[in-house]
C-alpha cells in the first residue's frame, strides 16, 4: 500500500546516454529529483543542459541511439523503469502526462480537438468511469475555458491547423488536465504565449497543484516564471544537478556560480534597484561545453571566475540538513544577487 506521505517523484541517479559515432553523450548524468505531492519543482539551465531529455527520461520517451543507462524513477513509490511497455502506456496521460513545447508534438493534425480530448478520457476510464460522451464533451469544454480559449465549445469542433499557435498550446495543455494525473512534466509549455494568457495558465496550474495534490516539474529557462510559481528549483547544467533547494533561498542567495551568472543575466536583475540604471546585461563567458566532450573536473570550469587547480576533480553533490544541494568547491557565502522578481510597487526586494 502506498504511503499517503510519500513524494510523488522521486528520481535517483539516473542516466540517459546517446551513443554515437562522435560519442557517448551524456545527455543527462547522475540527476536526482524529488517533488511533493501538491508542489512545484522547477527545472532550470541554459539550451542543451539536458532539462527536456530529463522529463523525457522520467516518461520513458527515449529513442535510439539514445537510453537510459542507470537510475530509478519512482512515481509513487512504483518504478517506471521496472515497467512492461503496456504497464507504462497505461501509466502516461493517466497518472503522468507531459506538455510539450511545440504543441503540435501531441495533437494529432487529422482529428478535432473534441475527438482528442474525448478518446484521452476515454483511454483511461479508471478516472472517468462510464461517464456518458455527452458530459465527457462538457468536461472537455470547462477545460478548454480554464486554459482561456474563448468560445470553448465551438472550439471543440474545430482541427489543430484551425487554431493560432498560441491556441494550439493552450489545448495540449488542457489535454494534460483531463485525468488529473499525479504528476505533469511542463517542458517550457508557456514560451509561446502572451503574458496576460501566460500568467492564467500558471495560475491555473499552481491551482490544479493545492486543490488536487498534483505535482508538477517545470522545466523552463526563465528565472521569472520560476520565482513566481515553484516551490523549489533545481539548476541544471551538463546533464547534471548543480544546486538545489527553496526557490527563495536558491534565487535569492545562490551559492554555486553558475546559478548566480544565470540570475544576473536576466532583466529584472539588470533593472534591480529603486532607480534602474538599464545596464547591459551581464553575461555568462564562453559556451556551454558538448556533452560528448566534457572538460576535465568541474564541467563549469573554464566560464567560471572562482575555478582553481582543485575544480579538476568533479565535485560531488552535497546535501546539507535543510535539503540544499550544492556541487562546487568554492560555494558563493554572501548573498549577492537581488531578488528577480520585483515588489507590487516596482522596487525589489
Amino acid at each position: 500500500m502506498t504511503d499517503a506521505s510519500e513524494p510523488v517523484l522521486v528520481v535517483e541517479a539516473l542516466r540517459t546516454h546517446f551513443f554515437t559515432k562522435s560519442g557517448v553523450v551524456r545527455a543527462v548524468d547522475g540527476v536526482d529529483l524529488r517533488v511533493e505531492a501538491g508542489q512545484v519543482l522547477g527545472l532550470v539551465g541554459e539550451s542543451g543542459s539536458g532539462k527536456s531529455m530529463t522529463g523525457y527520461s522520467i516518461m520513458g520517451l527515449v529513442d535510439a541511439p539514445g537510453r537510459i543507462v542507470a537510475g530509478r524513477v519512482l512515481l509513487k513509490g512504483r518504478d517506471l523503469r521496472a515497467l512492461s511497455a503496456e504497464q507504462l502506456r497505461d501509466v502516461r496521460g493517466n497518472r503522468i502526462a507531459m506538455i510539450f513545447q511545440d504543441p503540435m508534438m501531441s495533437l494529432n493534425p487529422v482529428l478535432s480537438i473534441a475527438t482528442q480530448m474525448i478518446e484521452t478520457m476515454l483511454a483511461h476510464r479508471s478516472v472517468h468511469g462510464n461517464t456518458p460522451k455527452a458530459r465527457l464533451r462538457e468536461y472537455a469544454a470547462e477545460t478548454l475555458a480554464r486554459v482561456g480559449i474563448a468560445s470553448p465549445r465551438e472550439r471543440l469542433a474545430a482541427y489543430p491547423h484551425q487554431l493560432s499557435g498560441g491556441m494550439r498550446q493552450r489545448v495540449a495543455i488542457a489535454i494534460a488536465l483531463l485525468n488529473k494525473p499525479d504528476l505533469i512534466i511542463c517542458d517550457e509549455p508557456t514560451t509561446a504565449l502572451d503574458a496576460t494568457i501566460q500568467g492564467q495558465i500558471l495560475y491555473e496550474m499552481q491551482k490544479l497543484c493545492r486543490e488536487s495534490g498534483t505535482a508538477l516539474l517545470w522545466i523552463t529557462h526563465d528565472l521569472a516564471v520560476i520565482a513566481g510559481l515553484a516551490d523549489t528549483v533545481s539548476v541544471m547544467y551538463a546533464g547534471r544537478i548543480v544546486e538545489s533547494g527553496t526557490t527563495e533561498e536558491v534565487l535569492e542567495a545562490p551559492r554555486h556560480p553558475y546559478t548566480q551568472g544565470l540570475i544576473a543575466s536576466t532583466p529584472a536583475a539588470a533593472g534591480a534597484g529603486r532607480h534602474p540604471t538599464h545596464r547591459r546585461l551581464a553575461q555568462i563567458p564562453g559556451m556551454p561545453p558538448s556533452l560528448s566532450a566534457l572538460p576535465q573536473g568541474c564541467a563549469f570550469r573554464p566560464r567560471c571566475t572562482r575555478a582553481t587547480e582543485a575544480c579538476l576533480t568533479e565535485p560531488p553533490l552535497v546535501v546539507d540538513a535543510s535539503g540544499r544541494g550544492l556541487r562546487c568547491f568554492h560555494p558563493i557565502e554572501s548573498r549577492t544577487i537581488q531578488a528577480v522578481i520585483p515588489a507590487n510597487d516596482g522596487d525589489v526586494e
